[in-house]
């Protein structure tokens, strides 16, 4: 019995033949996709005016939509003492306090924070005036490279604001008291700065020797 002249059998040399012609259409129609013009709309970025107040001074900006808090404040503020690290939320060098509460500022658009109060490496001491937090890591050798530095004392110091508030972590024992501030409590909280250089068990003891200070 043979096949009908419509319906011969498929051979290996026409299956060949197909899928040389389909990667043919395909590496052709990007570029047919390229010349289609693009609309206004499509092109144009979407500006917002923001106002943002960073270490108490109020910032009227106007922001692309798609900017980060963390590269306003890098690159149209010029605070340049938060670090971009990973940009993925991962490492904690672009830590910031925003409204007493520790934030990755990579991870936040800009436009998001229109009225609340941010607070820096920048605000949180000077060189003429340190916070005990700088104090400490400067006593305690809490860095070696530096570049996490100002993200490790920004949430450091947010941290033990949240004892003082009450807050729990996932280390906490008893969900209805005070947490405790100790050793396992403060890994816990800073386990989401990162210290590429592992000076970690110094950040540690300044950290105590700062929350020692405040009982």
């Amino acid at each position: 019995m043979h096949e009908s002249a419509d319906r011969l059998p498929l051979t290996r040399r026409h299956v060949l033949q197909i899928g040389a012609a389909d990667a043919a259409a395909a590496a052709v129609s990007p570029g047919l996709l390229a010349q289609q013009p693009q609309t206004a709309a499509q092109t144009a970025p979407v500006i917002l005016g923001t106002s943002i107040t960073v270490n108490g001074e109020q910032h009227a900006l106007e922001l692309d939509t798609r900017t980060t808090l963390l590269d306003a404040l890098r690159e149209h503020l010029k605070l340049t003492g938060t670090k971009k690290g990973c940009d993925h939320g991962q490492c904690g060098a672009c830590t910031v306090i925003v409204n007493g509460r520790r934030i990755n500022s990579c991870l936040s658009l800009a436009v998001m924070h229109d009225g609340d109060s941010v607070t820096t490496i920048e605000g949180i001491g000077s060189p003429e005036d340190l916070h005990p937090m700088q104090r400490a890591f400067i006593k305690h050798d809490g860095f070696q490279c530096g570049y996490c530095t100002p993200g490790q004392i920004c949430s450091a110091v947010a941290m033990l604001d949240e004892f003082d508030a009450g807050i729990p972590s996932h280390v906490s024992e008893n969900l209805e008291q005070a947490p405790a501030i100790n050793d396992t409590e403060i890994r816990e909280r800073m386990s989401g700065n990162i210290c590429r250089c592992g000076a970690y068990s110094n950040i540690l003891d300044a950290i105590n020797e700062v929350a020692g200070a405040r009982t």
